[in-house]
C-alpha cells in the first residue's frame, strides 16, 4: 500500500501534524468503489487489503473473529485468524494506515472519514425532522458496485433503502410544509434510483395535485402505470389510484354515461320497437 505523496503517519486517536501542523486528512470512500485518500492524494491498497479496510469501516468495532469470519467464510478459523493477522500486519507497515487494533477489535482510526457515515448521518436528520441543505447526491452511488461478498451484498441493499427511505420521507416533510418544489425535487430523486417503486411515484402525484396542477397528476399517475404493466404486468396499488379518484371521477362517469335515446319519426305510428330478431318469417301459402 503506498500514496500519491508522501505523508505522515496516521494512527487512531493521534493529531500527527503535517508540515504547517495541520492534521492529515483520510477519506474512505466506498460509495462508488473503493478509495482512499490521504491529503486528497489517492492510497494504492491491493485488492485484499481493499476488502479488509471496507469490512472494518462498515462494521466498527467488530472483532477479529467476526471480521475473520466474514472475509474468509470458507476457511477454518484458525486460518482465516491467521490471514486477518497478516493483512493487519502489513497494513499497518504504511504510515498511511487507517486503521486502530484495541485488544481483540479493529476500528478507522479517529482521523478517517467515511462516506458511508454522511448518508446515515443525513438519514438521521431527516427522521428528527430537520432540512439537510441537499440530499440528493448523498449516498446517489451504489456500495462498492462490483463486489459480490456476501457481507457487501447486504451492506449494499441496507444503504439503498435508507437513501430511499429518507428521500421520500423528505419530500414528504417538504410537502406537509408547502415547500412544493423542494418536495418534488427529492421525489424525482427516489424515483430515479429505483424507476418502478410506488411511494415516489405517489408523492409526486400528491405533490402535482397539491400545486392545483390535475394535468401532470393524471399524466405522472398514468406514465407509471404504462411503465409497471409493461415491466412487471402489474396495476397500480389501490392507494395510489385513490389519490385520483376525485380529478379523474367525472371524466369516467362522462365515458360511462349511457347514449342518449334514438330519435323516432314522429309522423309514424307509435307503438313497440321492433323486434330485434329481424322481419317475420313469411307466411306459408294458403294460410290466408
Amino acid at each position: 500500500m503506498g500514496s500519491g505523496a508522501g505523508g505522515a503517519p496516521v494512527t487512531a486517536r493521534s493529531r500527527t501534524p503535517t508540515a504547517g501542523g495541520a492534521t492529515p486528512r483520510v477519506s474512505l470512500h466506498l460509495l462508488g468503489g473503493f478509495r482512499l485518500l490521504h491529503d486528497d492524494a489517492p492510497v494504492v491498497v491491493p485488492r485484499g487489503l481493499q476488502r479488509v479496510i471496507a469490512l472494518i469501516g462498515l462494521r466498527p468495532s467488530a472483532t477479529r473473529s467476526h471480521l475473520a469470519g466474514l472475509l474468509w467464510p470458507e476457511t477454518p478459523e484458525e486460518r482465516a485468524l491467521s490471514s486477518l493477522r497478516t493483512a493487519l500486519w502489513r497494513l499497518r507497515q504504511d504510515p498511511c494506515c487507517p486503521l486502530h487494533t484495541d485488544g481483540d477489535t479493529v476500528r478507522l482510526g479517529d482521523t478517517v472519514h467515511l462516506d458511508v457515515d454522511e448518508l446515515v448521518e443525513a438519514a438521521a436528520r431527516v427522521r428528527d425532522g430537520a432540512v439537510p441543505r441537499t440530499t440528493g447526491p448523498t449516498g446517489r452511488h451504489d456500495l462498492l458496485p462490483g463486489w459480490y461478498d456476501d457481507w457487501v451484498l447486504l451492506e449494499r441493499e441496507r444503504l439503498r433503502q435508507l437513501r430511499l427511505h429518507m428521500l421520500e420521507e423528505l419530500a414528504g416533510n417538504h410537502l406537509a410544509a408547502g415547500r412544493h418544489g423542494e418536495a418534488l425535487e427529492a421525489a424525482l430523486e427516489a424515483m430515479a434510483a429505483e424507476p418502478l417503486r410506488e411511494t415516489p411515484h405517489r408523492l409526486v402525484v400528491r405533490i402535482h395535485l397539491a400545486e392545483g396542477n390535475a394535468f401532470e397528476a393524471v399524466h405522472a399517475f398514468y406514465v407509471y402505470r404504462d411503465l409497471l404493466l409493461r415491466e412487471l404486468r402489474l396495476e397500480p396499488s389501490p392507494a395510489m389510484s385513490a389519490l385520483l379518484a376525485d380529478t379523474l371521477a367525472p371524466i369516467r362517469h362522462a365515458s360511462r354515461r349511457e347514449p342518449p335515446p334514438r330519435r323516432t319519426d314522429r309522423s309514424g305510428p307509435s307503438g313497440p320497437p321492433p323486434s330485434p330478431r329481424g322481419p317475420a318469417a313469411p307466411t306459408a301459402p294458403g294460410s290466408r
